[in-house]
């Protein structure tokens, strides 16, 4: 079982940057992928970024890439997603997921493919 918390949204302006959170329980944590993905009102969640559990391989949505970098701490049972250059469509709330690891890449920018996840944190990214 893995229990995740996000944490580190907000309001900020476009441009800005800001560091989401996500605190994991659960001694497999290390086994997992994690993901982070995002959600706003009528509109699907979607991915966003993934790492594996090694943090060997990092994933992300062609929409966030060269912004946003997501990275893991084992040991202290964390992953974070930096976001830089932050554009107003970036609004939305962010969930940190996870699972276990996939055999194929594609499984790592599924959303149904997640089993564990958050509560959601708010960004809102103002012009």
């Amino acid at each position: 079982q893995v229990q995740l918390v996000e944490s580190g949204g907000g309001l900020v302006q476009a441009g800005g940057s800001l560091r989401l959170s996500c605190a994991a329980s659960g001694r497999t944590f290390s086994t997992y992928v994690m993901g982070w993905f995002r959600q706003t009102p009528g509109k699907e969640r979607e991915f966003v970024a993934a790492i594996s559990w090694g943090a060997g391989s990092t994933y992300y949505a062609d929409s966030v890439k060269g912004r946003f970098t997501i990275s893991r701490d084992n040991a202290k049972k964390t992953v974070t997603l930096q976001m830089s250059t932050l554009k107003p469509e970036d609004t939305a709330v962010y969930y940190c997921a996870a699972r276990l690891t996939p055999t194929t890449v594609q499984a790592y920018y599924d959303t149904t493919t997640y089993r564990y996840w958050g509560q959601g944190t708010q960004v809102t990214v103002s012009s």
